[in-house]
């Protein structure tokens, strides 16, 4: 019998820690669990909800595609970006907060957020006998005590933050910090105590905060991130985050509302990628309300979309690449049923194809006259979206200029296409369609089934936030966005002061602050004790504001403006 391989031996917590390790998400289906029984190099992280995350050394990633015979693209997490670049009042929360029989301000109620962390010194997040609002903190990035169960970073408790607190250096005792700025601003928004006009949504609730670490350097290569981006984060890591979320609500016995505002292009939009079938469990779960940001890719020429009419007949799309735009990664999704084959031009004139339909296929193509180098692969069936095809089209080092991108329909049944390119932050700003199509661009996971999907309007003059992203999702099973909360020039607490954000981030935070209102009123106060993202979200519907003008559900407006005071006066007489 061969020796085990040293680096099989190690400790699955310094495993995981090694520079060419990768993590892979996965159907943890019977099969699967026999399969890595007999395969030392494939290591077992955490297990939730049927998913697991596995744990590779990535020179092993092509014999565990054979032996499972899967696309690595339907293995891999996705790279994720941040999605915010306050006016309560005109979400109905003030009212709320201020009638004497609901007096709702999150008491009883946890809010989570999955993000850049958060300062806890900040005195938003402080009560005024000196405690801290923060019951557990799990900074990903902090090499020590991970949380139990879980394989890296460190959790610090309630009562080390308050020790941190009285002590001279807080950060000497809790050197967690947000250095980005945006989980604090949300977290405030959500939760802020009192302080003249920046009181949160819900100043009573208490807080559980993890922050996501940056995304491993496989997957930013991979995905042709730029270099220079710093906030880019792997969706099995933003998995991990809710599910700790969860556990210690769970074990507080207490109801949670939790703000996703991290988000991506990469996937059918449709619904069903693996990180769109978590959040649809989550969803569904008692005494939870998850709340997530839309997008602001409505107006960043991010999305296209065309139709080919028969069998025989081509639809072009043409990129622009400005003079120093990075690489280029764009999904294409088409519907299963047709087949199709495509044909890159170079701005110079130079062909790349036709290249024909292969499942499983990589196409590399190196540019005679340029230096660009073309790869087009082709997956089916993709498990990231029903009755999809997936096409990956990456440009590396592309020639500044127009490159068209040609698409032949070979088989034609449907004959209706989408390209994403990633979203703002995780690709060049000079790079753009020419013809871009503002519709469906709501971004992942706030395309799954049900989700409470917020998009973001201005409340000082009513109009809808001019990126926030459109609907529909890809296959038009579920409106999107749900509704819309206030999301410009929302005035909120940064780490070093006050200052100002918009986008749909800040929709989700005020939404994620009246999930926790409702709540409080549903479980804590026992009114609907079995309340759900799924009821609370009809419940916000019901209670939109809309304009007889508009017909709803928008792909803009969704079922139109939150409002929760009308939620709740909607309930009276049986209404």
């Amino acid at each position: 019998m061969a020796d085990q391989n040293p680096i099989e031996s190690l400790p699955l917590e310094e495993f995981i820690q090694l520079p060419n390790t990768i993590d892979l998400i996965i159907d943890y289906n019977e099969a699967i669990q026999n399969l890595i029984k007999q395969r030392p190099y494939i290591r077992v992280g955490k297990v939730f909800q049927g998913f697991a995350i596995l744990y590779i050394q990535k020179d092993d990633l092509q014999k565990i595609l054979a032996e499972i015979q899967e696309a690595e693209i339907n293995l891999f997490p996705v790279v994720m970006g941040l999605l915010g670049a306050q006016d309560l009042e005109a979400a109905g929360i003030t009212k709320v907060q201020n009638q004497p029989y609901l007096n709702l301000k999150g008491e009883g109620v946890l809010i989570g957020f999955v993000d850049t962390g958060i300062d806890y010194t900040n005195k938003a997040f402080i009560y005024e006998n000196g405690t801290s609002k923060v019951q557990y903190l799990w900074d990903q990035t902090i090499k020590g005590k991970p949380p139990e169960g879980y394989l890296f970073g460190t959790e610090y408790t309630n009562t080390q933050i308050n020790e941190a607190l009285k002590s001279k250096n807080p950060l000497d005792v809790v050197p967690s910090q947000d250095t980005v700025g945006h989980g604090t601003f949300l977290a405030a928004t959500a939760a802020s105590r009192e302080d003249n006009e920046l009181i949160g949504v819900a100043p009573d609730s208490e807080l559980v905060i993890v922050k996501l670490k940056k995304a491993r350097q496989y997957y930013l290569d991979y995905f042709l991130v730029p270099q220079n981006q710093e906030n880019a984060y792997e969706s099995s890591d933003l998995m991990l985050g809710i599910d700790y979320i969860l556990k210690k609500a769970f074990s507080l016995g207490r109801p949670v509302a939790i703000c996703i505002s991290v988000g991506t292009n990469l996937g059918s939009h449709s619904g069903f990628s693996t990180l769109s079938t978590y959040i649809k469990y989550i969803s569904g779960t008692h005494f939870v309300g998850l709340s997530l940001a839309a997008g602001n890719e409505s107006n960043m020429n991010h999305h296209a979309q065309g139709m080919i009419a028969k069998s025989g007949d081509s639809s072009s799309v043409e990129l622009k690449v400005g003079k120093s735009g990075g690489s280029v990664f764009i999904n294409l999704w088409n519907y299963s049923a047709d087949k199709i084959s495509i044909s890159l031009t170079s701005p110079t004139g130079e062909l790349v194809g036709p290249i024909l339909f292969k499942a499983g296929s990589n196409y590399q193509s190196r540019l005679i006259l340029e230096k660009a180098r073309v790869s087009i692969e082709f997956i089916f069936p993709s498990a990231l979206g029903a009755l999809s095809q997936l096409t990956i089209i990456k440009i590396l080092e592309p020639t500044p200029g127009i490159w068209k991108i040609t698409i032949k329909g070979d088989l034609i049944v449907r004959g209706m296409y989408d390209m994403w390119l990633p979203i703002t932050g995780l690709v060049d700003p000079n790079i753009e369609f020419l013809a871009p199509e503002p519709k469906g661009t709501v971004v992942i996971p706030a395309t799954a089934l049900g989700s409470i999907s917020c998009g973001a309007y201005n409340s000082a003059s009513g109009s809808l936030y001019v990126s926030s992203s459109w609907g529909p999702e890809r296959l038009s099973l579920i409106p999107v966005p749900s509704f819309v909360a206030p999301g410009v020039d929302v005035t909120g607490i940064y780490p070093n002061g006050v200052g100002k954000m918009s986008g749909t981030s800040v929709a989700a935070a005020i939404t994620t602050g009246a999930c926790a209102l409702m709540l409080q009123w549903g479980v804590v106060q026992k009114n609907q004790v079995s309340m759900t993202s799924f009821s609370i979200r009809s419940y916000f519907i019901k209670g939109c504001e809309r304009d007889m003008k508009i017909k709803y559900p928008s792909d803009q407006w969704g079922y139109g403006k939150l409002n929760l005071y009308n939620t709740f006066n909607n309930m009276r007489g049986g209404k």
